[in-house]
């Protein structure tokens, strides 16, 4: 784990894929739920738009923090 440096890494992600235009994809999803409706992007990236992204960051104690990326 990063520590202190683990939301700066998860921003960057979530600008390189407004930049690429490439949603990265959730790992380890073998069985997702057929009645759950989400496009989770399972295990592999794909070429999409993106102009939005919103990047989460949840730290111990309860230090959270959210940021909100959008092309220009």
């Amino acid at each position: 784990h990063l520590l202190g440096a683990a939301g700066a890494v998860e921003a960057i992600f979530s600008v390189l894929a407004i930049r690429d235009n490439m949603a990265p994809p959730t790992i380890n999803l073998d069985n997702p739920d057929p009645a759950c409706k989400l496009d989770y992007v399972p295990n592999q990236a794909r070429p999409m738009k993106i102009d939005v992204a919103l990047s989460n960051s949840f730290g111990f104690g309860g230090t959270n923090g959210t940021l909100i990326f959008k092309r220009v």
